[in-house]
Formats: structure tokens, sequence, C-alpha cells
């Protein structure tokens, strides 16, 4: 693959979609049940202004939309942990991934797989 000779920094103000799996984990709390700030953060998360979609799993939550955004979005549930939740210590582990070929969501993707799966065993 070829840089073409980019600068280290590279601008470019086009929208770029991605899917982001992400799970933030809390650190140092009183309780090693961490459902209630799970809670809390995906309340946060689904009423979010930035055009990201939000689908929980039990793993963390994927987030979809223009990567700028969603990033954000991860910046600005860090601050409602710290500031709202007072939660001193935070544990994020992120997965990102985009394509420039074809437009495809998390459901499109689990979808394929899904139809695979029953094309060869029938399930």
């Amino acid at each position: 693959m070829s840089s073409n000779n980019l600068p280290a920094t590279y601008n470019d103000s086009s929208d770029l979609m991605c899917l982001a799996d992400v799970c933030i984990v809390p650190i140092g709390t009183a309780s090693p049940s961490i459902s209630d700030s799970v809670f809390e953060l995906e309340n946060y998360l689904r009423n979010n202004t930035l055009n990201v979609k939000t689908t929980l799993h039990s793993a963390g939550t994927t987030l979809e939309g223009e990567m700028t955004a969603v990033f954000k979005l991860i910046k600005q549930t860090h601050l409602f942990c710290h500031n709202n939740l007072k939660l001193v210590r935070l544990h994020t582990e992120i997965r990102t991934g985009s394509r420039t070929d074809k437009s495809q969501t998390a459901l499109d993707k689990v979808e394929t797989v899904e139809k695979k799966i029953k094309a060869k065993y029938g399930n």
C-alpha cells in the first residue's frame, strides 16, 4: 500500500462512517457489579444528539456513525461518567472499523453471517 507521500498529519473534511465496539468499565467502585453504571451509560449513549446509532450487547455497545461523531460521543461519555456519575477512573476498550467500498451496518454484518450459517447448516 502506497502512502502517496501524505503528511504525518492528514486533514480531510470528508465523512468516514465507522462501527465502534465500546466497553467502558468503572474502576475502583464499592461493588463488583457495574450494572447500575452500565444502565446510566447506556441511557446517556441512547440519548446522544450526534446522530450515532447505539446497540447494547452483553460486552459493551456498538456505535454506528460518522467517525468524528463516534469518537466525540466516547469523549462526552467519559466526561458524563466523571462529572455526573462521579466515577474517578474508567477503563475503556474500543474496536473500530471502517470501509469505503459500501455502506454496511452492524445488523447487516450479523445478517450476512446468519444467512451463511443457515445456507450451510439449515439452522
